[in-house]
């Protein structure tokens, strides 16, 4: 069945009236009248990028109290960053959050680009981030299409190409649906409406403000879109992380590379993480030849600990062991830390778990 498109002055309409009736009130979103403040955007968008707004909420107001502009940001260190990112995931986001506060200042003078061009030049931001600042924080009709307005476009108009692949036709649906007026408005509207009415389950079509358009509605066969593409099995690698305690109870952390998986973070040291098993004993002595320790006693295996990366399983054994004193390290970025002390170090969720495992009374010698 072949379907008109709507008009985008019909449909914009019908949109921005439900949002000056219906908009949520978020931390980083403008009272009406006030012109939104492109730093408040721009930290938002990019905590909100696989994160829900429940989540990016207390976050945000602890990012604005410690670094209330992006001069401020740019002036602090990186570690800082992280340690108030632990939590939130993709750690290469704080890193680049950094590197953009600081070309903000150094390029820009300190004040946001106004335009997509310019804010594609810096760290962090991609063609959506760019579109999303552009048109909500200085409100060019940009054409933005985050998930929740990939799944409404996908809905009215029933496409039937499974994402990825349908994000050239949902853009392309959705520039001709874009309006010239208040597009920053209309933006934040259609993400409210796929947060609040248009829900990958059991959307609530008897509220939406745009219904009588679409033809997914029509059909009954909401739920069907947008389509995807069947998941490939993730992976699961395996490893051995150990709890290196010494004299007055402190704590072996390092350092992780700069670059790639929780790069910059801090963790206990392990062995690699591959898909084949590695016995404590084997990885012990990977660490005393990587790191120059001379470990030895008793080991106690702490309860598994497992954790989920977008493209693998990890399955983590943690192994406790205490030495008699503290040993000088030659492994790189490397400090004794006492546990009452790791809120202060940018500790990512996976070793917060590894925290708890070591913490808990379950033990078994091995």
């Amino acid at each position: 069945m072949t379907y008109q498109l709507p008009s985008q002055q019909e449909f914009s309409a019908r949109v921005l009236d439900w949002y000056d009736a219906n908009a949520r009130a978020l931390p980083w979103r403008s009272l009406p009248g006030q012109r939104p403040d492109p730093y408040h955007v721009w930290l938002s968008e990019i905590m909100l990028q696989q994160t829900t707004v429940v989540t990016v909420g207390p976050y945000f107001d602890k990012f604005l109290t410690l670094w209330p502009t992006v001069q401020h940001m740019a002036a602090a260190p990186l570690d800082d960053i992280l340690t108030v990112w632990a939590g939130l995931g993709y750690y290469a986001r704080a890193r680049n959050l950094h590197k953009c506060a600081i070309d903000i200042c150094d390029k820009f003078a300190g004040t946001f680009p106004n335009n997509r061009e310019d804010l594609l030049t810096l760290p962090g931001i991609g063609p959506y981030t760019a579109a999303a600042i552009s048109s909500i924080a200085f409100d060019r009709a940009e054409v933005v299409v985050d998930g929740n307005i990939e799944r409404i476009i996908a809905r009215l108009f029933r496409i039937d190409t499974a994402l990825p692949a349908a994000k050239k036709p949902i853009t392309e649906y959705a520039a001709h649906l874009t309006p010239c007026g208040r597009p920053g408005d209309y933006a934040q509207a259609l993400m409210d409406i796929g947060a609040t009415i248009c829900t990958p389950r059991n959307p609530k079509c008897a509220q939406c403000p745009v219904s009588v358009t679409c033809t997914a509605f029509a059909e009954g066969d909401m739920e069907r879109y947008p389509v995807k593409a069947p998941k490939k099995a993730k992976p699961t690698r395996r490893g051995v992380i150990f709890w290196i305690e010494a004299e007055g109870g402190v704590v072996l952390l390092r350092r992780r590379e700069e670059k790639g998986l929780l790069g910059g973070m801090m963790e206990f040291p392990s062995s690699p993480w591959q898909e084949a098993a590695i016995a404590p004993d084997a990885a012990l002595e990977q660490l005393r030849e990587s790191a120059g320790l001379n470990i030895n006693g008793p080991m106690i295996h702490k309860t598994l600990v497992r954790h989920t990366f977008t493209h693998f399983h990890l399955e983590l054994q943690p192994v406790v062991l205490v030495m008699a004193q503290k040993a000088n390290l030659s492994l790189p970025g490397s400090s004794w830390v006492r546990p009452e002390e790791f809120e202060n170090y940018a500790l990512p969720t996976l070793m917060k778990k590894v925290v708890t495992s070591v913490q808990s009374p379950q033990t078994d010698f091995l």
